[in-house]
């Protein structure tokens, strides 16, 4: 992590494929969205670090992402968390040299790493927050799925007001396990669904999945195979996970809708390609299946531009 502080606000250098733009045009894809705002450029994003709220004003200028304390100047080490959360939230670890090499060769990504140059997958560092906002993405549309989450972070999530703003955090897991299914019921969410997601809660308060015990397993199979052991979550919602949580490059949800859409698209398909279709023209990507997908999400949004 390549980073320096200023006092009142702290720098980010980033390696140079990084365009701040466009992860700002996926982060911005639906009004829905609650977790992070942006305005003017710049994308505000509550965080909680050692139980201090801290709002974020994270913008950049050139290849520089400066991140602003509108609060208040935080604790040094408040700081120093702050950096590596950012620095994992745009995946800046990643080295995606290889996967531009790749890339330029390939029929269906070529001419994507040209329009979207820079772009890096938007990671969910919370384990709680990608386990639960995959399995209420779970066969429905993705404007439902942004109605459901905004219902579950007003309902259970806490916030903080800012200049008349409201600035929300993902509920808390803790929180979470002790609810009852009919309170998210209420808010629309199945049965099923409901059950899935207060077990996930009650699993990591017990201290049954950890992202620490997951991140250390060398084996990406074994991370896999534990995800698929937690009740509600599928071969999707673990490559998902695994992909947007554990940054790992060779994720590949390959039963995703919006990735069949995109494919469907960019091959001037008259349907939806097949599981086995998307393995076959994915046999170039190895090891880069989860930034082949990003990027071909990516071209769903071409009109935000």
């Amino acid at each position: 992590m390549n980073w320096t502080c200023h006092g009142s606000s702290i720098e980010l250098f980033p390696p140079r494929e990084f365009h701040f733009g466009e992860c700002l045009v996926f982060l911005g894809r639906s009004e829905l969205e609650v977790l992070h705002q942006i305005k003017d450029g710049y994308l505000y994003k509550l965080v909680k670090v050692d139980q201090e709220l801290v709002l974020l004003k994270i913008g950049c200028a050139g290849q520089t992402i400066r991140v602003d304390f509108p609060l208040g100047t935080p604790s040094e080490q408040v700081r120093e968390k702050v950096a590596a959360y950012v620095w994992e939230w745009f995946d800046l670890e990643q080295n995606l040299s290889g996967f531009y090499e790749m890339a330029r060769q390939d029929k269906v990504l070529h001419q994507l790493v040209q329009n979207y140059y820079g772009l890096r997958i938007i990671r969910i560092p919370d384990l709680f927050e990608a386990l639960t906002w995959a399995i209420i993405g779970q066969q429905i549309n993705l404007p439902f799925a942004y109605t459901l989450k905004k219902r579950f972070v007003e309902q259970f999530g806490e916030k903080l007001v800012y200049e008349g703003t409201v600035f929300w955090l993902y509920p808390a897991f803790d929180k979470i396990a002790a609810i009852d299914i009919n309170e998210l019921r209420s808010l629309q969410f199945t049965t099923r669904k409901a059950e899935y997601i207060i077990e996930v809660a009650k699993a990591m308060a017990t201290g049954q999945v950890t992202k620490e015990s997951l991140r250390h397993m060398n084996d990406r199979q074994h991370v896999q195979k534990t995800l698929l052991g937690i009740r509600g979550v599928g071969l999707w919602t673990a490559d998902y996970v695994m992909m947007k949580c554990f940054a790992d490059p060779a994720a590949f949800p390959v039963a995703d809708v919006g990735l069949q859409n995109a494919l469907k698209s960019r091959l001037g398909l008259q349907r939806k390609p097949t599981v086995d279709e998307i393995m076959d023209l994915g046999a170039n990507w190895e090891g880069w299946q989860a930034y082949a997908t990003f990027y071909l999400w990516r071209s769903l949004y071409e009109q935000a531009v």
